[in-house]
């Protein structure tokens, strides 16, 4: 937020240099984080002098050319060559010396010595849009006769000079974002630094308002009194638009304000020297005479002053004539709401809106506007009438025409300034340091809060409307404190630490040695956001929209709740991926998911919540291409499960985990793995229709482990290195048809029965229902490693061991060979 060292000085009789202001605006709690030197005319026409034109004749070699000689009261007469046509001798004139610098809007130029078509020149008499104080270039600046060569164009033309404060303003300081509100806060700064009461705040008057008729009546009706607290505007006709005068144009250009004409930039002016923005309709405009505040139909078509057409949300709040819609509330005007050369009779809008709705507004229609800004962190409701009073003495100074209504102000439930009493043995507490009462009280009647009722050891305080953060005892103590100065309290001679003892593994070293063996394997560690859809509870079994933890001022419809579940911004970032022709990927990601314990505090009303860690990793596409022909190496289940194993195996999980089949809705297959008859991990392949949600059309699976859980049954114990065997392992292949109700466990536990000695493991890589699969079936395909720790396995052997496997479960299972 800009703030000028100019404008400040209309409410305070400042008297402290710009830099000093700067720490001390910074030590109350409004960080200046830059300050830049602001001149009226660029460059400060800095170098520029008048001249007195001493001689001048044709250019020997150029028609249209002449040479002259100046005198600026210099060491020397200066021989300059002038192409103008109006340059004759005698004439009082504008000189750039050499070593000038001249702007334009686009580029800069440095008048050196030169010599135009064989004649010397060091100078350049200038135009007014050479210099920047005019856009004519039909000729020369020519002067009056009086006016005294040597005279500096700086002093000459008045260019003014500002130093111009960036400040971070954080986003509970609403009462600072204008420049009263900042006089405001400077006042207590102010005083307290010096020790003082001399500095004063200085709100210009507007007892000269005064309604000269009743002849331009608009009806106000608002009727989503929630949105719109109160509703404020009265009606000025005859006003003349045209160019504001150079004094408004040059205070608003100081804070990168673009001056439009006299009406706007008064509404501009008056938003940023009290925080109140204004809003001025040409009457003309106001279909019916009549304004009503509502909300629109959900995709009704709206186009605004930057003459794009936006579709209105339902949330929008929107200032309609009869018919139509005129302007987004607080946020952004439409194209036919504003005021032009035409425009000869206004109605001037001052309002109070809902922080909330504006807050959406504005991230639903990606509009950050000046109003926006103040309005999303809380405007000062009582605030309305005085800055439509000011604009209105304002628009009648310098647009002329009459004040022709009676304010209208629906404002039907009154916000009043609320109490807060201060227990002061907690200010000291709190602070650290006893600071006298009165200092309190001096403190608290510069920041216009009121000291209703006082003791030694409390208080009783009225805060105003505009200090919307302002609510609690805290709150007042850090009033107190941020003007007192954080750097007067003193650090006592003794800190006492103590050093917290881990009871628990150090979970970020545990986490950066998995994703350290993640990324080991090719898996790239991915982060998405904890806020999600709250949508995703209709696609899925796995989530309740009634444990959702529900955000009550979301950003927007897309990030309205907090993530119960992983896998759909994994999946997010799948389809992103793949839909850039990036099929091939391994990812991870560490997060929390978030959801409402309805075990603890039902009957008491409070929602209690629940966090759990958790570990993800997501495959899809090829493990690794290889080079033969069009073979491809595609990850499947075996892939996520051997991802699991080992990580269990770094984290020394006990052996007694139990996998189990599970049926889900979003996903084809699901093997958990049970521990203590609690879930610690699962993998799975995504449903496709789950897919299709998210435009991804090949096969993705999934793991995710209760990183939680995990962490809290890992021993971390060392692995127990044993040496390889000196006999190779082989791998054979089965794919069965079996029932749907048979799990793969079931199946691991007997062929690892049937074959004791040799068969090592049992994994399963593909499940399959569909086409040429009879009905209440579905195929699986396994991998079996088997391996003799003695002697090399013979094809025979290993014939032998897989036929006995094979019988078994088509013994116990009625399993097909497929």
């Amino acid at each position: 937020m800009k703030i000028s060292y100019n404008w400040l000085k209309q409410y305070i009789n400042l008297d402290v240099e710009p830099e000093k202001l700067s720490e001390i605006l910074t030590d109350i709690g409004l960080e200046v984080e830059g300050m830049e030197k602001f001149q009226s005319v660029r460059g400060g026409l800095e170098g520029i002098v008048i001249g007195e034109v001493i001689s001048c004749k044709k250019h020997p070699n150029a028609d249209k050319l002449s040479i002259t000689t100046v005198d600026v009261a210099g060491v020397k007469l200066l021989p300059i060559v002038c192409g103008a046509s109006n340059i004759t001798k005698g004439q009082k004139v504008v000189v750039a010396t050499v070593g000038t610098t001249l702007y334009s809007e686009e580029e800069s130029f440095k008048i050196k010595k030169a010599k135009i078509r064989g004649e010397v020149s060091e100078g350049m008499i200038c135009a007014e849009d050479e210099i920047g104080i005019g856009g004519s270039h039909d000729g020369i600046i020519v002067l009056p006769a009086n006016s005294v060569v040597g005279t500096t164009a700086a002093d000459y033309f008045k260019i003014e000079e500002d130093i111009i404060f960036e400040i971070g303003l954080t986003p509970n300081r609403s009462d600072a974002t204008s420049h009263i509100g900042t006089a405001r806060d400077l006042v207590a700064g102010l005083n307290r630094f010096y020790n003082t009461n001399k500095y004063l705040l200085n709100i210009p008057s507007v007892e000269s308002f005064s309604v000269s008729n009743t002849s331009l009546n608009i009806d106000v009706s608002v009727e989503d009194k929630e949105a719109c607290p109160r509703y404020s505007g009265v009606t000025i006709s005859g006003v003349k638009v045209d160019d504001s005068p150079q004094w408004l144009k040059i205070k608003l250009e100081s804070i990168g304000v673009r001056p439009i004409n006299n009406i706007v930039d008064i509404t501009n002016y008056v938003l940023h020297e009290t925080g109140q923005p204004l809003h001025a309709f040409d009457a003309k405009g106001i279909t019916g005479n009549s304004i009503i505040v509502k909300k629109m139909e959900r995709g009704t078509p709206f186009k605004t002053l930057d003459d794009v057409e936006r579709k209105l949300d339902d949330n929008d709040l929107m200032i309609c004539n009869s018919s139509d819609g005129m302007c987004i509330a607080g946020v952004f005007g439409g194209i036919k709401s504003g005021v032009d050369k035409s425009t000869v009779d206004i109605f001037l809008e001052s309002a109070y809106f809902d922080s909330k709705h504006i807050r959406k507004t504005s991230k639903h229609h990606g509009l950050q506007t000046d109003a926006s800004f103040r309005f999303e962190r809380g405007a000062d409701p009582n605030i309305t009438i005085y800055a439509l009073k000011r604009a209105s003495n304002l628009i009648v100074d310098m647009a002329g025409g009459n004040i022709s209504s009676e304010i209208k102000d629906i404002y039907p439930k009154i916000i009043n300034p609320w109490e807060v009493n201060v227990n002061l043995t907690n200010v000291d507490r709190l602070i650290g340091k006893h600071i006298d009462r009165e200092i309190i009280k001096k403190i608290l009647k510069d920041l216009e809060i009121d000291v209703l009722e006082s003791s030694e050891l409390s208080m009783r305080l009225l805060v105003p409307t505009f200090k919307v953060d302002v609510t609690r005892e805290v709150d007042i103590i850090e009033e107190v404190l941020r003007i007192y100065g954080y750097n007067n309290i003193d650090l006592t001679g003794k800190i006492n630490t103590s050093i917290g003892s881990r009871p628990f593994p150090d979970m970020e070293k545990v986490n950066n040695s998995i994703a350290d063996y993640l990324v080991s394997q090719g898996l790239t560690e991915i982060m998405n956001n904890s806020l999600t859809k709250g949508e995703y509870a209709e696609l899925s079994d796995i989530i309740r929209d009634d444990d959702s933890v529900k955000l009550l001022n979301p950003l927007s419809r897309d990030l309205n709740s907090m993530r119960q579940s992983m896998i759909f911004g994994g999946l997010e970032t799948i389809s992103y991926n793949v839909n850039r022709k990036s099929t091939d990927l391994k990812v991870f990601e560490f997060g929390k998911t978030y959801s409402l314990n309805h075990k603890h505090g039902i009957d008491s009303g409070v929602k209690h919540y629940h966090e759990e860690n958790n570990l993800m990793i997501l495959a899809t596409g090829s493990k690794s291409q290889v080079e033969l022909g069009s073979i491809t190496n595609k990850v499947d289940l075996q892939t996520l499960t051997g991802l699991v194993n080992s990580i269990f195996i770094k984290l020394g999980m006990p052996k007694n985990i139990k996998l189990q089949d599970k049926a889900c809705e979003i996903f084809d297959y699901s093997l958990q793995y049970n521990l203590n008859e609690k879930t610690i991990a699962e993998v799975a392949k995504v449903n496709s229709k789950l897919l299709s949600e998210f435009d991804i059309s090949q096969e993705v699976y999934c793991a995710i482990i209760n990183w939680t859980l995990a962490v809290k049954y890992a021993t971390f114990t060392d692995v127990e290195f044993v040496p390889v065997s000196k006999f190779p392992s082989v791998k054979r292949d089965l794919s069965l048809i079996i029932d749907n109700n048979i799990r793969f466990i079931d199946l691991k536990e007997a062929a690892l029965a049937a074959e004791k000695k040799i068969l090592k493991n049992v994994t399963l890589f593909d499940v399959y229902e569909g086409s040429n699969i009879a009905e209440g079936k579905k195929s699986y395909a396994m991998s079996f490693i088997l391996q003799d720790e003695s002697k090399t396995l013979t094809d025979k052997v290993i014939d032998k061991s897989m036929k006995r496997i094979q019988s078994s479960l088509e013994q116990q299972f009625s399993a097909q060979l497929r």
